[in-house]
């Protein structure tokens, strides 16, 4: 038995949503918040068979995609006079976060 943790980007997680249960992998959900962009993620928590693996990555994979956003890298600053608006930056987001633990022992209560 096998736990994947999979942190996903928000605008992903409808996909994900409605193509892991259809292929019959169940999953809880809990909302998280991006460090660094302060985007809005979702950590979803699995658990499966270690022969269902390459499934589920594929799954992952065809579902979140990675996109190209332009972030202003610092707020504007205003002095005397002065105004500082720097050049936007290329950042990469989407796609999954993903871990895979090994499970010892599991008991639904």
């Amino acid at each position: 038995m096998k736990l994947v943790i999979a942190v996903i980007q928000g605008d992903d997680v409808g996909a994900v949503r409605r193509v892991l249960p259809a292929a019959g992998f169940r999953l809880t959900e809990v909302d998280s918040l991006g460090g660094f962009l302060r985007e809005n993620n979702v950590t979803l928590l699995i658990g499966t068979e270690g022969t269902r693996l390459a499934e589920l990555w594929r799954l992952l994979g065809e579902n979140c995609l990675t996109r190209t956003e332009f972030i202003s890298p610092f707020q504007p600053t205003y002095g005397t006079g002065e105004m500082f608006l720097p050049r936007p930056v290329e950042v990469q987001v989407g796609g999954a976060t993903v871990w895979v633990l090994d499970v010892e022992q599991f008991a639904p209560l």
